[in-house]
Formats: C-alpha cells, sequence, structure tokens
C-alpha cells in the first residue's frame, strides 16, 4: 500500500473531537500508541530475554499500526503529506550519511 493511499483510507476511520482542526488529540494518542510499542519491546527483554517471538511480534505490528495510524492523522490535520514526510526525511538521513553524522546528537548535523 502507497503511503497516500494510507492516509485517505485511514482518514474515514478518525473519529475525535474537531476532526480537520485538531492536531493535538492525535498527537497524545501517538504518544500513548508510542508507550505501548515501548512496553512490548521492554516484556520482550524482561519475560523473553530480548528474543522477539512470533506471538509478541505480531502484537508489536499492531501498535506499530496504530503509530502509524495516529501520525497519518497529525500530517493530515497539519496538511501534510505521508508521501512527503517521508521522501524528506530519507534525502536528510541520506545527506547525513554522505557526510558521515548519522551518529551523534542534534537536528541540523
Amino acid at each position: 500500500m502507497e503511503l497516500s493511499d494510507y492516509q485517505k483510507k485511514s482518514r474515514k476511520t478518525a473519529k475525535y473531537p474537531d476532526v480537520g482542526s485538531n492536531f493535538i488529540y492525535p498527537t497524545l494518542g501517538l504518544a500513548g500508541e508510542a508507550g505501548e510499542v515501548a512496553e512490548k519491546i521492554k516484556k520482550v527483554i524482561r519475560d523473553d530475554g530480548g528474543e522477539v517471538l512470533p506471538e509478541k511480534k505480531k502484537e508489536i505490528e499492531k501498535e506499530l499500526g496504530d503509530v502509524l495510524w495516529y501520525v497519518s492523522q497529525i500530517a493530515t490535520e497539519l496538511g501534510l503529506e505521508l508521501e512527503s514526510i517521508a521522501a524528506k526525511n530519507i534525502e536528510k538521513l541520506y545527506s547525513r550519511l554522505d557526510r558521515g553524522q548519522i551518529g551523534g546528537s542534534g537536528d541540523n548535523r
């Protein structure tokens, strides 16, 4: 599935207060879902010695889908396209790679 298709299709399921003018709600949802991904990974370390078993992988996949949904809604609320976001991110990362700046910190490296 193309990111643009996902963004359009996922928007049909956006049912929250003030859809179309509320970027705060999906931003808070994103934080919650990212926390759920982190929680599942933490439990893989705690309970499974760091081995991601098939059933845990499926659970993490579902949570990552929820993360993607919230990212898509934030983008849509702000008038941004996921395709453009992805392309610009790859461009930034490859620039860092070419300049030997993948490691380190800071947004403008």
